[in-house]
């Protein structure tokens, strides 16, 4: 993997993960000392635009947080024992579990994972009751729909996510009428 790097008002840091749409970023892995890293932080916070680039002094392109994200976003920093050196996440709270937004951002360490965790996210957001031997179908609906996004991404996978509701519901009632998803146990259960 690339070394990518950011530069902001004359603070840089290596970036070893983000996740971004177009210009807006969503969420950043970084590393350099603590006083960069603090002022890198406060300046994406206040919406400054940064360079995310393979070269630390040249070249790039420009972003800035995403507005959702400086809304509501936690910042996560721990020293480095050996180096000195800082590393520090900011996670905005959509991509929180326990967020209570329907929109949400979906980040994996691989793409496999996705189908899953996207259920989990899914079925804690909405009212509508989801089983879990649906995630391939409620992941791969979502894709087609166009509610599932793909992010540029670098050290990890990421999808926006922002679910339809009605459309959702209607689907799911198809599916269920037409056999693509099994009817789970418990229902046919309850059903008898």
């Amino acid at each position: 993997m690339e070394t990518m790097h950011i530069r902001c008002a004359g603070f840089a840091g290596a970036v070893d993960a983000y996740a971004r749409d177009g210009a807006d970023l969503w969420f950043i892995s970084m590393i350099s000392n603590q006083q960069s890293i603090r002022a890198l932080w406060a300046r994406l916070l206040k919406g400054e635009p940064a360079v995310i680039s393979d070269d630390a002094l040249v070249g790039g392109r420009y972003c800035t947080l995403a507005p959702q994200a400086r809304v509501a976003c936690r910042f996560h920093a721990t020293r480095l024992p050996v180096s000195g050196a800082t590393h520090a996440m900011l996670v905005p709270s959509a991509a929180l579990y326990a967020s209570e937004d329907r929109d949400f951002l979906l980040l994996a360490r691989a793409e496999a994972e996705a189908p899953a965790l996207h259920y989990r996210f899914l079925s804690r957001r909405i009212d509508l009751p989801l089983h879990p031997s649906w995630s391939e179908w409620l992941w791969n609906r979502g894709l087609d729909s166009g509610e599932i996004r793909p992010l540029d991404a670098l050290g990890i996978r990421a999808w926006r996510c922002t679910p339809d509701l009605d459309a959702l519901q209607a689907a799911l009632g198809r599916a269920l009428r037409g056999h693509r998803i099994p009817v789970p146990p418990e229902e046919l259960a309850h059903a008898a």
